[in-house]
């Protein structure tokens, strides 16, 4: 199980981004949030995603701390929010979360929504940053395909990750086929729809016969799929389970069923509605 936890992609840049890591989205600030990293790094996870908005930097950071694993074994993503877009509020909210998380640098840092008109600057700021060496990879995170040719226009370095909401009832096919054409890495947040999807019943049976639990076969379904991916839970024995995928493997049938049940249903909200 640990091997599987230590397998990565390979971003268009040549850094290696682990395929299966912790989310912290809506996780509190403070013992609860401390507790769930330190769970995951003490069992073989190194990817932990945050983000500036969820007001868990600080936390995070300190689990980091405690755990004792070397920071160079990990692989840390933070977010800047959209009142921070803009050149000189990307780079001052950069160093913010620097700071709370007690790093030196970051593995990936995206721009957590495309928001109304200030991406391309925010851009830039992210592009300074990998330049000098504080981020080791960029991305965005919520980018529709017009948002990334968009981007990619003015761009210097073109975003190696996209973050979206993914799972089986919103497969984002024309986003995830534009993503691999143009080398970026697609990765998958909220992979189990909050939880919705653990009771639909094609994923059920398909866990039945293998003998795995709903969860693990939607994460199977996102690394089979070639999308990196994040669950969340702040329950030790559920971050076990969320990792113990790596010793089975779904058909082509079975990946086509779940492939089915697409419907373009969204938890969270439409970039192209969440103007601010």
């Amino acid at each position: 199980m640990t091997n599987g936890l230590k397998s990565t992609t390979t971003l268009h840049n040549g850094v290696e981004m682990p395929r299966l890591g912790l989310g912290v989205f809506k996780v509190e600030d403070g013992q609860e949030v401390i507790q769930s990293v330190k769970a995951a790094l003490k069992h073989g996870y190194i990817s932990i995603d945050t983000a500036a908005v969820y007001k868990n930097e600080e936390g995070v950071g300190q689990a980091i701390k405690e755990s004792g694993i070397s920071r160079k074994e990990l692989f840390v993503t933070s977010k800047v929010w959209n009142d921070d877009q803009g050149y000189d509020a990307t780079l001052k909210a950069f160093e913010t979360s620097l700071t709370k998380l007690g790093l030196d640098y970051l593995d990936l840092y995206l721009i957590h929504w495309p928001g109304k008109d200030k991406y391309k600057q925010t851009w830039k700021a992210l592009e300074q940053l990998y330049k000098e060496g504080k981020i080791r990879a960029i991305g965005v995170s919520n980018f529709h395909v017009h948002h990334l040719e968009d981007l990619i226009e003015d761009a210097e370095i073109k975003p190696m990750v996209n973050q979206v909401e993914y799972h089986p009832h919103l497969a984002q096919k024309e986003l995830h086929a534009y993503c691999k054409k143009e080398e970026i890495q697609l990765e998958a947040w909220s992979p189990l729809k909050q939880g919705q999807l653990l009771d639909e019943p094609v994923i059920k049976e398909i866990a039945n016969q293998y003998g795995k639990s709903p969860a693990q076969v939607i994460i199977r379904w996102d690394l089979q799929n070639e999308v990196v991916t994040i669950p969340k839970s702040i329950k030790e024995h559920r971050i076990v389970e969320n990792a113990s995928v790596f010793d089975f493997e779904l058909t082509k049938e079975d990946m086509a069923r779940i492939d089915r049940l697409n419907k373009d249903e969204r938890v969270g909200p439409n970039p192209d509605e969440f103007l601010f």
